[in-house]
């Protein structure tokens, strides 16, 4: 999704380079997971599940200037 690879080039071109290895890993771990579950967190506002990658898609959003939508 065209969508969802801009999110990631704004992260990735503004914050890996200062990321940690841990947030690495977690987004890592991010990336493997079907578009549609990716789309669900950082298009349509569901929050993950797991504490990790709710962080990190909070990041994601914030850096790339993206508010979550409600329901989120």
């Amino acid at each position: 999704m065209k969508e969802l690879d801009i999110l990631f080039e704004v992260y990735v071109d503004t914050t890996l380079a200062s990321a940690g290895r841990e947030e690495r890993a977690v987004l890592e771990r991010l990336l493997a997971l079907p578009d549609p579950e990716l789309a669900r967190y950082l298009l349509a506002g569901e929050a993950p599940a797991d504490p990790t990658f709710a962080g990190l898609v909070g990041r994601i959003l914030a850096v790339a200037g993206a508010a979550p939508r409600a329901g989120a």
